[in-house]
């Protein structure tokens, strides 16, 4: 039985695009089949502290951009009115997390149980973040539902021994040769509610 669910934030909460990962890449230099953060990890330190001051600054200026997505607050309302525990998991500072809930108009940051950015735990696809807000929450793993938009958020799900759910946003799952298959895959947000509740 699910008894929490853990949001990404891009692109699953918020409506996809309000931060354009390649043009980020150019402007830091980092190779395109590479991520940013584990990129900036083989980095020397001085070089580092000027890349992440970059990324935090488009971070933030995607999150004035971000509202939320479709369904996304009702879909959490709903948890809420049920009684299920939710939250974010996100490879984003907490600045930017709380710069994009500050524009969503009937959920607040107050409501989220739980918050893992990449400053608590290894981001994802490591599964430490789950892992981390499943302590916090005080439940097993598998009564954990991840929900993202990007392999990542499968990878780090199904690693922990959550349930993993895909969210397509109506377009092509992000997934590639090799990658562990999502539990479930959805459309659209609300899609999720058929699954927990």
């Amino acid at each position: 039985m699910t008894k929490g669910v853990l949001f990404d934030l891009d692109g699953t909460l918020t409506y996809p695009g309000a931060i354009d990962f390649p043009a980020v890449k150019r402007e830091m230099n980092c190779p395109r089949d590479r991520p940013i953060l584990e990129f900036l990890e083989t980095l020397p330190s001085n070089r580092r502290v000027r890349l992440m001051e970059i990324l935090e600054r488009k971070e933030e200026e995607a999150a004035d951009r971000s509202v939320s997505n479709e369904g996304a607050e009702r879909c959490l309302a709903v948890l809420k009115r049920e009684g299920i525990l939710f939250g974010i998991i996100t490879r984003n500072s907490l600045s930017s997390v709380t710069r994009v809930l500050s524009g969503f108009e009937t959920i607040s940051a107050s409501d989220f149980a739980v918050v893992i950015t990449r400053d608590d735990a290894c981001p994802k696809p490591h599964p430490a973040g789950v892992l981390e807000a499943a302590r916090r929450l005080n439940l097993a793993p598998h009564e954990l539902m991840v929900v993202g938009d990007f392999r990542f958020d499968v990878i780090a799900g199904k690693r922990a021994g959550a349930i993993a759910v895909l969210l397509t946003n109506n377009g092509e799952p992000a997934m590639e040769p090799g990658d562990p298959e999502p539990d479930y895959v959805v459309s659209r947000l609300e899609e999720i509610l058929e699954i927990v509740l």
